[in-house]
């Protein structure tokens, strides 16, 4: 029932969301037409539902073929690969809007785990894969609420691919968390945090909301 409940709410939500930023919609296409790469959208291959894989819309931030170069799957801040308007789309989240396309053709929901790049996955334990993707990926979650700006801490770290190791490790604990406490009152707290996260990057209240969270045991990395 929950479930069920949860896609007409997805299709209601992201619907009006699609109405409301299509004047948005239009000025990120031409400003994207007209600079950088002149490319508009970025698909790239998720691992979705169940383990299926699927291609995310994504507001093209980054010079092509950027996941085979450099840092390859993990972006850090100032990430030479990001184009100067991507910059500014990947700071503000207006990159990640194209996935209420997503939601619409039923691949994710407006909050569920962040789908992710099949190397990206795979960190996770076997059995933590299988859990977690029983629910369809979100744009939101409370994995993406905690670690709402990934790519600073990434880029902090003295080996940025082991703080990302450890980011996933705990990651891994927070999805399951919300497997065990996912509601309508849960997604709805999540959807007002993330909103707030978007306007006031700098707040606490993730861990205000929801006191219960897993605590981080493996290697230290700033969270929200």
């Amino acid at each position: 029932m929950y479930k069920s409940l949860k896609r007409l709410l997805d299709i209601l939500l992201a619907s009006v969301a699609m109405i409301i930023l299509s004047p948005l919609f239009m000025a990120v296409v031409v400003v994207l037409a007209l600079t950088g790469e002149h490319e508009i959208f970025y698909r790239q291959k998720r691992i979705g539902y169940k383990g299926r894989p699927f291609h995310i819309w994504k507001f093209a931030t980054m010079v092509k073929n950027s996941p085979n170069i450099g840092t390859r799957e993990i972006t850090v801040r100032n990430d030479p690969r990001v184009t100067p308007v991507g910059r500014i789309l990947r700071i503000s989240k207006i990159n990640e809007l194209p996935q209420i396309i997503n939601v619409l053709t039923g691949e994710m929901s407006i909050v569920g785990p962040r789908p992710l790049m099949e190397v990206s996955y795979k960190m996770y334990p076997e059995n933590i894969r299988d859990r977690i993707y029983q629910n369809k990926p979100g744009i939101t979650g409370i994995g993406s609420l905690v670690f709402r700006d990934e790519e600073e801490i990434v880029s902090q770290a003295q080996d940025p691919r082991k703080a990302y190791e450890a980011i996933f490790t705990y990651k891994a604990d927070l999805e399951s968390w919300y497997l065990k406490h996912q509601s309508f009152f849960t997604d709805t707290k999540i959807i007002l945090l993330t909103a707030f996260a978007i306007l006031f990057r700098e707040n606490s209240l993730t861990r205000k909301w929801f006191t219960d969270l897993p605590q981080q045991h493996s290697q230290p990395v700033q969270v929200a």
